[in-house]
């Protein structure tokens, strides 16, 4: 039983992290459709935390006519994540 709570309790801190980084990850993309704040120290930070994980996603479909679409499926890859965690509870 303790096992079982102590597994739960870790499920629900790798769930909030996962949807806090979502989060993060939102507030970026809104911070680059202004570019005045692209050159910001928490910009760079956020871009310094995503590139890394946008990279696969970017391999997979590239920016089109300039648009950058691998957000969209990040997102939807985070989603996936805390939809497979929260069944774990």
């Amino acid at each position: 039983m303790r096992e079982n709570r102590l597994m739960s309790s870790i499920i629900m801190i790798l769930i909030t992290l996962v949807q806090g980084y979502t989060f993060l990850m939102f507030i970026w993309v809104l911070l680059s459709w202004i570019p005045d704040l692209r050159s910001s120290g928490f910009y760079r930070f956020l871009d310094k935390l995503f590139m890394p994980f946008l990279e696969p996603f970017r391999r997979i479909i590239p920016p089109i006519n300039g648009i950058d679409i691998s957000p969209i499926l990040a997102f939807f890859t985070l989603q996936l994540i805390t939809s497979l965690l929260g069944r774990l509870l």
